[in-house]
């Protein structure tokens, strides 16, 4: 199939959600599905630029997104949707795609209604929870382990302030808008014809805070990781010359690192801690490390290969998030690793974590020293828990696992016969076997998850 593939962020300069596109399209790729990527790039020249990386060509869409708060978000949702639905429009009409696979929240509603004007099959793959939350993270406070419990205006003038900061009386008239924005979003993402959630938790929450997707045909389908290819990258890093333990990711309040200076203080943890990574939280975590008496390096913003080799070297890997993780990639490629792990229960995170089995889970910061002061004194318990997770992430995760899962999607999509339903005047290119048939193609569930 040819597969139009709109994504937010792309390799080689991401987070986890590109390289987790990146892993899709691969795994595709190898099935022989013909992948086109178009990427929106707010705030540079409007026109389209070609960039390459690993074969495919990256079609970069720039946009016009002043940088003016609330401005901006109107720049890079409202209109940024009109101007690229109409690019993916023309682009679907000249190049005659099947199927449309969206990857994230600003590509998502230009990418359906696009697929929609063509008359073919729209997926649309939902890794937060920007359907349900203005701000994507569902955090209520800046601290705290309360989430907020609905997108109401009460509870917006709350989760308005710490983000505001001092200004935040002028953004209540804001208010409004917002809500009128994450309507349309979910009104938008209905229109799909499956929508793949990426774990469990955001699945049920789409299905509790989303009304508007209360017949939408959801799957849940983890993101892929090409267990292999990162076990070969890890090959080739050097031996660690002493244990130490990891944090790897943002530096930010959803991400819990406030909290991670007070872990390892309460674990009294012996071992280095290397944090890895860079954001808003940075100058306050190295504040507290100084006065810490404990070895903390921190490394900044690392590329893919540095990520890897410091996964694959850690003899620990903590992870304090207190935002409801989705479905984490750095968990799934330290399981895949073998990398004992201690972490905050929240989102997606059993997902990967088998509590007991494949890691250590806990519910408070206190907790979460707990169980890296066990790890710490047991290497028994690291060992069995990292075998188990490697496990783990071969029969879930690996991308040969997935990408079948959303190979039969596809065909699933295209053979419910939208051209002759909805007026397509031919089939797609390559058929599929309702084409073969002579159009003998079936409706399926509206919805349909597997838990």
């Amino acid at each position: 199939m040819k597969i139009l593939m709109p994504t937010d962020s792309f390799p080689p300069v991401c987070g986890g959600s590109g390289w987790s596109t990146y892993e899709l399209a691969r795994g595709l790729r190898t099935l022989g599905h013909e992948i086109t990527l178009v990427q929106p790039r707010p705030g540079e020249p409007e026109g389209i630029r070609d960039a390459e990386y690993d074969g495919f060509v990256v079609r970069h869409f720039g946009a016009p997104a002043p940088d003016i708060p609330y401005v901006r978000n109107y720049y890079k949702s409202e209109k940024l949707t009109r101007s690229l639905s109409a690019y993916l429009t023309s682009l679907i009409a000249s190049e005659r795609f099947d199927l449309v696979h969206a990857q994230h929240v600003m590509t998502t509603m230009a990418g359906i209604e696009a697929a929609r004007a063509n008359r073919i099959p729209s997926v649309a793959t939902v890794r937060d929870y920007w359907p349900v939350c203005y701000w994507s993270d569902l955090l209520h406070t800046r601290e705290g382990l309360t989430l907020c419990p609905a997108c109401t205006a009460a509870n917006m003038l709350v989760c308005i302030q710490p983000r505001a900061g001092r200004a935040w009386p002028l953004a209540v008239p804001m208010i409004p808008y917002m809500r009128a924005n994450l309507t349309a979003k979910r009104s938008g993402l209905a229109r799909a014809n499956a929508i793949v959630a990426v774990s469990r938790r955001i699945a049920a929450d789409l299905r509790a805070r989303a009304p508007e997707l209360a017949s939408a045909r959801i799957e849940v389908v983890p993101n892929p990781v090409d267990v292999a290819a990162l076990r070969g990258l890890a090959e080739t890093a050097a031996p660690p010359s002493r244990p130490y333990a990891l944090y790897l990711g943002k530096l930010a309040p959803n991400k819990g690192t406030d909290h991670l200076i007070d872990v390892i203080r309460l674990a009294d943890l012996d071992w280095p801690l290397v944090i890895a990574g860079d954001g808003p939280d940075r100058a306050k975590l190295e504040a507290e490390a100084r006065t810490a008496n404990r070895t903390i390096e921190f490394t900044g913003w690392v590329d893919r290969t540095e990520a890897v080799r410091l996964l694959a070297g850690a003899s620990l890997l903590i992870f304090p998030s207190r935002g409801p993780e989705s479905l984490s990639r750095v968990l799934i490629e330290a399981s895949a690793l073998g990398v004992p792990m201690a972490a905050m229960e929240t989102g997606g995170t059993r997902d990967i974590i088998e509590p007991g089995v494949t890691g250590l889970l806990s519910s408070t910061p206190v907790g979460l020293a707990a169980d890296v002061r066990r790890l710490r004194h047991d290497e028994p318990l690291r060992r069995s828990l990292g075998e188990a997770a490697r496990h783990k992430v071969e029969r879930e995760f690996d991308a040969a696992v997935v990408i079948r899962r959303i190979d039969t999607l596809y065909r699933e999509l295209v053979e419910l016969e939208p051209w002759a339903s909805e007026g397509r005047r031919e089939p797609p290119l390559g058929g599929g076997r309702s084409a073969q048939r002579g159009g003998e193609g079936t409706r399926g569930p509206t919805e349909r998850s597997e838990q």
